[in-house]
């Protein structure tokens, strides 16, 4: 472990709660509980001195360790509610587990609903985080099959109102890419966390994660997505 791994502290927000999906992050997910696979990513990719879980939950607790990852605290219930950020999640971390901002010089968050993230794509963030040396970096993925420049509006007459009017007359390939955000891996330098308690902040930058490892699940339908891809992952695996 590099010098600058060893001050790196990765954050992974699991509360016990959820509203679309129940006890989604520790809903069985091809075997294992959705939240194991961001515990052995994290794990697996060497970069981190400590993984730990943000929960308030007594059974997302227990599960995590059995999966290798830390629990030293449980979280507040203030939070753990259903529209609490999880960026602020992560500062309470940073300030429960160095107080004196001594020992982490960089913090990672990442969510256990972004399962298909693996190892080799957490180090990949981090070199690029230390290679451009922003004070924060978020995962993005470029916008599929659908291009976002031709994106409507629907009227209450059914009438379309485009949003981008200007790139309606244009080629699909002369318009420049667009990209989402997904909470696979956020970086950001400590320091800079305690201060903003927010990864956008000013000069942070994007690390693009291919579309087939960023689905980030809120609803059924991305689980089952996210199902399908895992398992054909496992395959190209075993092919290989």
């Amino acid at each position: 472990m590099s010098p600058a791994q060893s001050s790196c502290l990765a954050v992974i927000p699991g509360r016990g709660g959820s509203t679309r999906i129940p006890r989604k992050n520790i809903r069985e997910f091809l075997g294992h509980p959705l939240i194991a696979y961001t515990i052995e990513a994290a794990l697996e990719s060497g970069v981190f001195a400590r993984v730990i879980v943000s929960t308030d939950d007594e059974e997302v607790a227990d599960i995590s360790r059995g999966f290798g990852a830390e629990v030293p605290f449980m979280r507040s219930a203030a939070l753990a509610a259903n529209h609490a950020a999880s960026s602020p999640v992560t500062a309470d971390a940073l300030d429960r587990l160095d107080p004196s901002g001594k020992l982490y010089a960089y913090v990672a968050q990442l969510l256990p609903t972004c399962p298909l993230r693996n190892a080799s794509d957490v180090r990949a963030s981090f070199q690029q985080l230390l290679a451009t040396g922003a004070p924060a970096q978020i995962s993005i993925t470029r916008f599929g099959w659908l291009y976002p420049w031709w994106a409507f509006e629907r009227d209450p007459q059914l009438h379309l109102v485009p949003i981008f009017p200007e790139a309606m007359q244009k080629r699909s390939q002369d318009l420049p890419p667009l990209f989402g955000p997904v909470g696979a891996i956020w970086w950001a330098k400590a320091d800079s966390l305690r201060q903003t308690r927010n990864f956008y902040m000013l000069d942070h930058t994007g690390w693009e994660i291919p579309w087939e490892r960023a689905v980030d699940i809120d609803t059924e339908d991305d689980w089952r997505m996210a199902e399908l891809l895992k398992q054909h992952q496992v395959e190209d695996d075993v092919v290989r």
